[in-house]
């Protein structure tokens, strides 16, 4: 960390071409102590160009919402901020697109979508602080991905600026644009460490004119993963959230005296926030509830309680978002992997054998499930018997047992950085470090995310 302000030639630069406001310098255990706060593309050039020649590292800070650390220093970084870079560049409604800067927040984004009548369909608890390019660099997820896909299925042209300040302009507007290499592709999950994206294109949808939604109780993980496919097959095309809260879950967020109330009795096996998004307002309704009704009669539903209005609905959706309650608990880990339905259940079922070492266990399950991803809390109530690294240890060696992926939707970063092997082969891990040394021989670009310097050195 920088202990004052040093005044050497490379932050003289800096300054005169940033101006005071553009350089920020303040100690900080966490996020680098000097950030750089660029209002212009051809800024970053400059800024990148200056700290290549210099041998200066840099991190790009994004909304710092994600779960695995890639935005924190680790050995002297600048700080490259994006912050100021936020603006709406334009929405092109014929042919649904829009233009953003990289410092865009996700739900100024949405707002804006939505009052020219087109939805933007990314969507996750973090969407008042996380920012575009953020976004596109983690290639994040969330609630809608069962429908819309990650954000790479979102995002059709971007802006990047490389290692050595080279600016590469790929503002592709089209959806079918087969010419060669898809080079945004290599950007977009790839943590800061390839380059820094400055503005993106988002492919966005006609606004839905209905919207559907429903807490239901299921009473076996068999009725569950049946449910998911009924409803996937019965909806035409239109559910876009499937979220299943374990009853520890569930259980605590709507404990007596919690914030929330609970929609549906204790004591069921899971609880899933469904959603449907169409064009019909009355048609999709009775659809909705037509459809609810056969996997009751089935047997794949329990118990139901279907939203009304648009208060009942986010009081729905506040049970499963209100995620910061659990810290209440005592030291926990979040963790966010993927695991195929198939093995889902015996995973689970491993990870709970495993805590039941741990004296006053925590083990919160909940996820996305139509797209694989769980969420899992682990952890204990008694400070003396958390163990960080044998959490971390169970959980992970858990997720390659059972043939997952050490990170869903919030990347490597350094969290996960020692896991990565558990969930790509060597010759994946050679290829993504070839990648990496071709467009920052030397390193300056988020070093030791993903992987280690040393590891980067001698792979």
């Amino acid at each position: 960390m920088v202990e004052s302000q040093p005044d050497t030639e490379l932050l003289q630069q800096l300054r005169e071409l940033l101006g005071e406001t553009g350089l920020r310098i303040q100690p900080d255990d966490v996020i680098p102590d000097v950030v750089l706060r660029p209002q212009t593309t051809e800024q970053v050039s400059a800024i990148l160009r200056l700290c290549s020649a210099a041998g200066q590292a840099v991190v790009p800070l994004g909304g710092k919402t994600g779960l695995a650390n890639g935005h924190i220093q680790t050995r002297g970084e600048f700080g490259l901020s994006l912050e100021r870079m936020s603006a709406i560049e334009e929405i092109d409604a014929s042919n649904r697109t829009m233009t953003v800067q990289a410092g865009c927040i996700l739900q100024v984004a949405v707002e804006a979508a939505t009052e020219q009548d087109l939805l933007l369909p990314l969507d996750f608890g973090a969407r008042g602080s996380a920012t575009l390019g953020g976004i596109a660099a983690t290639n994040a997820g969330g609630n809608r991905v069962i429908r819309y896909g990650m954000a790479r299925e979102v995002i059709l042209g971007l802006e990047v600026v490389l290692a050595d300040g080279t600016v590469i302009s790929s503002l592709n507007k089209m959806l079918k644009n087969n010419t060669g290499y898809d080079i945004k592709q290599w950007f977009i999950g790839a943590e800061g460490t390839l380059g820094v994206i400055t503005r993106l294109v988002l492919r966005l949808r006609p606004n839905p004119r209905s919207e559907n939604t429903a807490l239901l109780a299921v009473d076996s993980f068999d009725a569950l993963t049946g449910l998911l496919r009924w409803l996937d097959a019965r909806t035409a095309g239109t559910l876009s959230g499937f979220e299943v809260m374990w009853p520890e879950f569930y259980e605590y967020i709507t404990r007596e005296g919690s914030l929330h109330k609970p929609p549906l009795p204790h004591g069921s096996a899971f609880y899933v926030l469904v959603e449907t998004l169409g064009s019909e307002p009355e048609s999709d309704a009775e659809r909705f509830e037509t459809v609810l009704g056969q996997a009751m009669e089935e047997g794949l539903i329990a118990d139901a309680v279907l939203a009304h209005s648009q208060s009942e609905r986010n009081a729905l959706w506040e049970i499963r978002d209100d995620v910061l309650e659990f810290f209440k608990l005592g030291p926990i880990i979040p963790f966010d992997v993927s695991v195929t339905l198939d093995r889902m259940e015996d995973f689970v079922a491993d990870i709970r054998a495993g805590m039941d070492a741990v004296q006053d266990a925590i083990c919160i399950v909940f996820g996305h499930l139509g797209d694989c991803n769980l969420h899992l809390i682990l952890g204990a109530k008694d400070h003396g018997n958390f163990d960080h690294d044998a959490l971390s240890t169970l959980l992970y060696e858990t997720v390659q047992r059972h043939e997952g992926s050490v990170s869903a939707e919030h990347g490597i970063g350094i969290t996960k950085r020692e896991q990565l092997c558990r969930s790509r082969s060597e010759a994946e891990l050679q290829l993504m470090m070839a990648m990496k040394k071709m467009l920052d021989p030397k390193n300056i670009l988020n070093p030791n995310k993903i992987f280690a310097a040393e590891t980067l050195a001698a792979g």
